[in-house]
């Protein structure tokens, strides 16, 4: 039996899914900005985003533990965690003249554990929740919170440099952040826990414990496949996401030109996963459509090398367009396709690693693209084309 009440608890993972990106990147937009009130250099502004991501590699064996309990028990957690780390981040921007970087990436860590207890529990609520079929079924539940997600880094980097137009606003965008977040944080103490009968026959069956879910892993073929793929693209987005504002801004394109690329990245992807998923909900051709999606994503990456030294938004809006749609489209059916060839683990485990390895990937991504900011002959003294360029040789590596 289906029950209305399961759209209650898929609103608040939307809204934290929101919250949680949108603390994410809160910098990285406007890093230079950023960087002058602090009084640091942009690689450490970087670190906010790369020590968010480490964290959630680090909470994410909890998070397993959690979501087996119960999608709720992840979510009230994620709600607290959110809560505490963005009023730390806001106390140590408002810390003397140049605020108290430390404490602001104490914040950014807090949040950083916040994120896998929502980011990994749509497949768990969805099973949960949503029936296998139909026209709106799990994949569609998945999307939904899934992309979420993304959207929330869409608004942080919109928002953020209209927020902080100079150094002495960016406390008030904290606060700005923190206040919005704490909204959003506050229904999810109220969703219910499971609904009274399960949403298909499929729901009842009891699926493996958390130690037979990873030995059951180990030996699948198929898992490793996708979760190569899906943590090299995830990481890629990620480092994309944090160092846009640095990847454009060498080439004469303001705050606002980068923030306005990362938002099309995102906004793009969201309307064609809306198109994507209702149709591999009804379909089932879940490999299909990976097979189909990431070799453009890797073409994208290719494409990106260039589109900085245009100097006009076109070319990068574009592309920006092009790796949204195929990535966002990939997001649920990679996710929906674990919970499948690793039947019968717990959708919790397969998912949780996968945005792990994103995650983890991600954070060594952007260390190393920042390391390899400038060098090249003829381009402008902090160009990341050679970032850009190792950022697309793994991305093909990854196609097969």
């Amino acid at each position: 039996k289906l029950y209305k009440k399961r759209f209650i608890g898929l609103f608040v993972l939307v809204m934290l899914n929101i919250i949680v990106s949108w603390d994410w990147l809160t910098f990285s937009a406007v890093s230079s900005t950023a960087a002058q009130f602090f009084q640091v250099s942009e690689s450490a502004i970087n670190w906010l985003s790369t020590g968010f991501l480490f964290a959630f590699v680090v909470a994410s064996p909890f998070t397993i533990w959690a979501l087996h309990r119960g999608p709720k028990t992840s979510i009230v957690i994620s709600a607290l965690l959110l809560f505490i780390g963005n009023w730390i981040r806001y106390a140590g921007s408002r810390s003397g003249h140049h605020g108290h970087f430390p404490a602001v990436i104490v914040g950014q860590i807090i949040i950083g554990f916040a994120q896998p207890f929502v980011l990994a529990a749509p497949t768990r609520y969805s099973d949960l929740w949503f029936p296998e079929k139909g026209l709106f079924g799990r994949v569609s539940a998945t999307a939904i919170a899934s992309l979420a997600n993304p959207l929330g880094g869409a608004l942080g980097q919109l928002i953020g440099p209209l927020w902080a137009t100079n150094p002495k606003d960016v406390p008030n965008m904290v606060l700005y952040t923190a206040i919005v977040s704490c909204v959003a944080c506050l229904p999810a103490f109220v969703i219910p826990s499971k609904p009274p009968t399960p949403p298909s026959p499929t729901g009842d069956i009891e699926k493996l414990d958390i130690t037979g879910s990873i030995t059951l892993l180990k030996g699948n073929k198929a898992f490793f496949l996708v979760f190569v793929a899906f943590g090299v693209y995830v990481g890629f987005f990620n480092a994309v996401s944090s160092l846009i504002n640095q990847i454009f801004e060498p080439y004469g394109f303001s705050e606002t030109d980068a923030g306005i690329a990362g938002a099309i990245l995102i906004f793009v992807g969201l309307g064609a996963s809306a198109i994507v998923s209702p149709f591999v909900d009804r379909t089932k051709h879940y490999l299909r459509t990976i097979q189909l999606l990431v070799p453009l994503i890797a073409i994208g990456y290719v494409a990106l090398i260039f589109m900085p030294e245009t100097r006009t938004v076109a070319g990068p809006y574009i592309i920006c367009a092009l790796l949204g749609a195929a990535s966002f489209s990939l997001l649920p059916c990679a996710l929906e396709y674990l919970v499948e060839i690793t039947y019968p683990a717990s959708p919790e485990v397969s998912s949780t690693i996968c945005w792990a390895g994103g995650q983890l990937l991600g954070a060594i991504f952007i260390i190393v693209m920042d390391a390899l900011k400038g060098g090249l002959g003829g381009q402008p003294k902090d160009s990341m084309k050679r970032a850009l360029i190792f950022e697309a040789v793994i991305s093909c590596l990854a196609v097969p």
